[in-house]
């Protein structure tokens, strides 16, 4: 096919059914490491063999890492770390949200930050948004994704931490995002209701691969906004603490399995380069890994990037290249129809929703190293 001609759709298929062998597997697994080493050292290590200290996006990823070293009777060092001359940024708890000042609903004062230790949001009965101290106990509201009623309003009170802690166990998460907030049966159950904690905090921390998740576990909220260099390690249960970043501690590493292509190439082709090079096109087969594969297209040069998304005209329907069945969608909702010749490429900003696209069109593309 390096003549650029189209495939006939029975031919791709076929291919497909010929990487049908291959075991689906996660898009990054996490390392334990024993040794122990200073936080920077960790880094440098995990850089070396792997791919960087361990990035958390949320509880699946936390109970994977917990379950790669079972027996560890400390602390180890996570890729996350705060630096004393950085300054605080305001984050959603829910994971995959990005924070957006363009779209907040702030009172006229605020966020003020009395004290300087307000740094958790809430919400007035008049709808607008506040900042209030973390460890100050207050009512809250909880989402549950995929349920009809969808918030729940939690009628005792809680410090920030506690709150997300009983919603992430119970349901989703705290309340998070504009969509959410101003949704008109939630809007209804806090007009009678005065500073209402919301998935809403601002930290100084940062992940060691640049990654711009929001996933936050701490075991407490007050230590961590000290005016010191510091870096996250996690707990045995899984909760973390900060700490000196000096100290000798195990570590987590990680190792991506998802490669971005810098490469301008028509889907076909870019097929073609994954398979000889790494394994195929990416597969998305959940919200999982649609969060961490919206992470790397956010390096990429072109504004679509192409993803294992195929349309069949002989059978029909969509299908990921690595056998995969499509039962997680994130395809734009201004996306109608099915042609032939598309196939699925994913939005390099915004949202990082699915497109259909001619694929003789020329993006970036992810491959997989699973």
């Amino acid at each position: 096919m390096s003549d650029g001609a189209k495939m006939p759709c029975s031919l791709l298929l076929l291919l497909v059914v010929g990487q049908s062998w291959f075991i689906t597997g996660q898009l990054y697994e996490y390392h334990y490491i024993e040794q122990s080493k200073s936080w920077s050292a960790a880094q440098k290590y995990c850089r070396d063999k792997y791919t960087d200290l361990a990035t958390i996006s949320n509880m699946t990823d936390l109970d994977r890492l917990k379950e790669s070293a079972k027996n560890r009777q400390e602390s180890a060092w996570i890729g996350l770390h705060s630096l004393n001359n950085a300054n605080p940024t305001w984050h959603w708890s829910l994971p995959g949200l990005e924070f957006n000042e363009s779209e907040t609903n702030w009172n006229k004062n605020e966020p003020n930050n009395v004290g300087g230790n307000e740094n958790c949001g809430g919400i007035r009965k008049d709808l607008e948004w506040l900042d209030l101290s973390c460890n100050e106990k207050r009512y809250f509201v909880c989402y549950d994704e995929g349920k009809t009623e969808r918030f729940i309003f939690f009628h005792q009170q809680r410090t920030w931490s506690e709150a997300q802690s009983y919603c992430r166990k119970k349901h989703t998460d705290l309340a998070s995002g504009p969509e959410q907030l101003n949704d008109t049966k939630l809007q209804d159950q806090l007009r009678d209701k005065n500073d209402v904690f919301i998935g809403l905090f601002r930290d100084t921390w940062s992940w060691s691969d640049g990654s711009s998740f929001s996933f936050r576990r701490w075991n407490n909220l007050a230590d961590i906004t000290m005016r010191e260099d510091r870096c996250a390690v996690m707990k045995e249960d899984g909760e973390w603490e900060t700490d000196n970043c000096n100290e000798n501690k195990p570590f987590f590493c990680y190792d991506d399995k998802v490669i971005l292509v810098q490469e301008n190439l028509t889907w076909e082709d870019a097929l073609y380069y994954c398979r000889e090079n790494h394994r195929d096109l990416v597969s998305i087969t959940d919200l999982n890994d649609q969060r961490w594969v919206q992470e790397r297209v956010k390096n990429a040069t072109t504004e679509f990037v192409w993803t294992g998304l195929r349309y069949t005209c002989t059978l029909d329907f969509w299908f990921w290249v690595g056998g995969e069945v499509v039962t997680y969608h994130n395809v734009d909702s201004g996306e109608k129809g099915d042609h032939c010749d598309m196939s699925g490429a994913m939005q390099r900003a915004g949202k990082h929703k699915w497109f259909k696209i001619n694929d003789m069109q020329e993006f970036n593309f992810l491959c997989s190293e699973w």
